[in-house]
């Protein structure tokens, strides 16, 4: 026989008695209210009144009970306290216990017609009153921006390099775009990011394991670059019509500043499309409550809903990241230059007087930092992970302003003094690699994400202290040509995550989790930033043996994946393709093969995601507090 499902007593008659406990928001309020002004009316009948004492009425009635009008001559705010007569003081009372009794017996009779109302009408009530609530605040709206004018943008596409071999090698790389985009589009839209092998959407907690279509944000500017409009069209339809903010995901405060608001800021400013702008502002105010810190350093992520902050378990008891609340510099004074609201330059300003205060082991900035306590953290500092785009940030600052935010230069300058004291030693092969400073010592192992720093000493040589442009040049060449040997020395052409410069091995990894390319750019980067300041050919020859080892080896029929192992001949495939291969390494690819009329580097300034904003001409902007400084 069929078997009846059958419920326990308790089973049956729980949701029922759960429901009696869960009583409507409103009558709650209700209930309070009557209280209170029960409490209020009773008042007026006990507490003693002595005519001998005159009554000092503090017109607390205006704040208490905001309903019921001040009576003649009582004190508002700001005004005189005055004392009353006994009859006027007596007119007053009765008139005042006729306006509470009648409060009282209007907030009975409405509770009354709560409790008598069913459960599924109390929660349509209340439903409508959301709804109400919604429909207002829609028609509300959010505040219009305020003009201003728009940066001279120059050189946002074309291009051409000339040379047809050029051209061709230009022409690739935008069909490799073409391939990971159109893959992307196919099985994994509105997703962060894609499975390129499974054929599906994938999405890590740096982004909350929301849809926030992270991909389509990151390669808005290099599809507009690359004169892909078609496919930036259907990008800003996306972001018109589904980027919303307001869902309940704990992000990366860093990640989807530098992704997502440098991202739509920088196709704002490539395309003039103003939506770009309204959700780049609307993302950003979703990121202030995670500075509300003792310190104002921000938490790690925050809660874009709820604006709850906390920071990563792994990092150093509950340390902020230097590289993470170093790295918004650049968006932030944007952010306060398009809205004029001061608070992001401000916030932006507080955390670099802050660092300025604190103490420096050996000149070096370690790469934790205690929100609460305003303490460094374990004394690590790398210009790799944890660490590396602060420096990049600290030199983009004083680019982006025009070259006068002369603090923000000082300050990088003494930091890559000390990084070069401390960090930078030649190996026994004669190679010039940047190792960590870890617990008094230095680890002779360089990162790939170091790998950025030759670009970086070669952007900075220009206007670096003591006349020593050409040794900064030189330095960021040496760097270029270390982290070409981590390529060169693996079996597929591709740089592994880490490696050491000791035992004998150079430029070589060891371990096997440090085997793995993800599809990064760092070292093309630099490739790209040697590029424009040498024009030295071998900087597109090498560029272009990653380009044809990542068509080989990491593109497949879904898009393009990262390998679990450079040194073997017979990789295996991690299954994502990163946001930032669009991005970045497409992006230093492209501009690797164009012409300097390409996003002239006097004009624009890339942010750590390779997302270019406008050189700020800061001598005719005012932003709040700069007058001093500048």
């Amino acid at each position: 026989p069929p078997v009846i499902p059958t419920l326990s007593p308790g089973a049956a008659s729980f949701p029922h008695h759960r429901a009696t406990l869960r009583l409507s928001e409103k009558f709650i309020l209700l209930l309070i209210l009557s209280a209170f002004i029960t409490l209020c009316f009773g008042a007026f009948f006990f507490l003693p009144d002595n005519s001998k004492h005159k009554r000092f009425d503090l017109g607390l009635e205006d704040v208490l009970i905001p309903h019921i009008e001040a009576p003649k001559g009582a004190k508002h705010p700001g005004g005189q306290v005055v004392i009353h007569g006994q009859g006027d003081h007596d007119e007053h009372r009765h008139s005042l216990r006729d306006k509470i009794r009648a409060d009282h017996e209007r907030a009975l009779q409405e509770a009354k017609e709560k409790l008598s109302k069913s459960r599924d009408e109390l929660r349509a009530e209340i439903q409508t009153e959301k709804s109400k609530v919604l429909e207002d605040l829609k028609k509300e709206g959010p505040k219009p921006l305020p003009p201003v004018p728009m940066p001279k943008v120059v050189g946002v596409n074309d291009g051409d390099p000339g040379e047809p071999d050029i051209k061709e090698k230009r022409d690739k790389i935008r069909e490799m775009m073409k391939h990971a985009w159109d893959s992307y589009r196919q099985y994994g839209w509105g997703h962060n990011e894609l499975k390129p092998l499974a054929k599906k959407g994938h999405s890590t907690n740096i982004f909350g394991n929301s849809q926030m279509g992270a991909t389509i944000v990151d390669a808005l500017d290099s599809l507009y670059m690359m004169g892909l409009h078609d496919e930036f069209k259907d990008g800003q339809e996306w972001i018109e019509q589904n980027l919303d903010f307001s869902v309940n995901a704990e992000v990366s405060v860093f990640e989807v500043n530098i992704r997502f608001i440098g991202g739509l800021l920088a196709a704002y400013y490539l395309s003039g499309q103003e939506v770009f702008k309204v959700k780049a502002v609307q993302l950003a105010e979703k990121l202030l409550p995670a500075f509300n810190t003792p310190t104002g350093i921000p938490w790690a992520m925050v809660n874009l809903k709820s604006g709850v902050g906390r920071n990563w378990g792994w990092a150093s008891a509950g340390s902020s990241i230097l590289a993470e609340f170093g790295t918004l510099h650049m968006e932030f004074v944007h952010l306060t230059y398009l809205t004029g609201n001061p608070a992001y330059y401000q916030k932006v300003m507080h955390i670099r007087k802050l660092l300025a205060k604190m103490d420096r082991p050996n000149g070096l900035y370690p790469n934790y930092l205690n929100p609460r306590t305003g303490r460094w953290g374990q004394h690590h500092t790398s210009v790799g992970g944890l660490g590396d785009s602060f420096y990049e940030y600290l030199l983009k600052a004083w680019l982006m302003s025009d070259k006068t935010d002369t603090e923000a230069r000082k300050t990088y300058d003494d930091a890559i003094e000390a990084i070069e004291r401390h960090l930078i030693r030649k190996s026994n092969g004669g190679l010039t690699f940047i190792g960590e400073w870890k617990n008094g010592h230095l680890e002779r192992k360089m990162g790939h994400l170091t790998c950025f720093a030759g670009g970086m000493f070669a952007l900075g040589a220009d206007g670096s202290p003591d006349d020593k442009a050409g040794h900064y040049l030189q330095l960021g060449a040496e760097i270029a040509h270390t982290c070409h040997e981590s390529y060169d020395r693996t079996v597929l052409k591709l740089g592994p995550e880490a490696f050491k410069f000791d035992s004998g091995l150079e430029a070589v990894a060891v371990r096997q989790n440090e085997k793995y390319y993800i599809l990064r750019p760092e070292v093309i980067e630099t490739y790209w930033y040697m590029w424009r300041f040498t024009h030295d050919p071998k900087y597109r020859q090498w560029g272009w043996e990653a380009a044809q080892a990542i068509d080989k080896y990491c593109r497949v029929s879904g898009g393009f994946s990262g390998v679990k192992d450079v040194y073997s001949s017979n990789p295996t495939y991690d299954d994502v393709q990163q946001s930032f291969f669009l991005a970045e390494t497409l992006k230093y690819l492209y501009l690797l093969f164009s012409s300097d009329d390409l996003m002239p580097l006097e004009s624009w300034v890339f942010n750590t995601e390779a997302h270019p904003l406008p050189v700020l001409h800061l001598a005719n902007l005012t932003l709040p507090g700069s007058q001093g400084q500048r």
